[in-house]
């Protein structure tokens, strides 16, 4: 029998390096955040997909051009999205709204740091 509850343990500890296998995202730079989190809704390209449901566009998005807003819905998330908050860490939400706001026809130079997802934090 405590075989059978290592096996999960041992799966996860196996797991290929681009997928999170705890709580806490593992993925540091704001590409490896978008390519293992984000693109499964709003796809490899930003621009989000309709289906079981609607995933907006993150590519070429003028809700972008304040820095806070990406943060604030990553940090507490905002109708059908979840909030990530308590899985990333300050820099992490700062790496990937950052990377966010200078990709995907996102031109947006301001970059986000992490005392700026501190102060949106609840």
């Amino acid at each position: 029998m405590a075989v059978l509850l290592l096996l999960p343990c041992a799966a996860l500890a196996q797991s290929p390096a681009h997928f999170s296998p705890f709580f806490r995202f593992t993925e540091q730079s704001g590409e490896e955040l978008f390519a293992n989190i984000c693109q499964g809704c709003h796809m490899g390209d930003a621009r989000g997909a309709e289906g079981a449901g609607s995933y907006p566009s993150l590519a070429g998005n003028a809700n972008l051009v304040a820095g806070g807003y990406p943060i604030t819905v990553i940090v507490r998330g905002q109708r059908a999205m979840p909030a990530f908050g308590a899985m990333m860490s300050d820099d992490q939400v700062a790496a990937v709204v950052n990377y966010l706001r200078t990709h995907f026809g996102n031109n947006y130079t301001d970059a986000v740091t992490a005392e700026d997802v501190k102060t949106a934090r609840p």
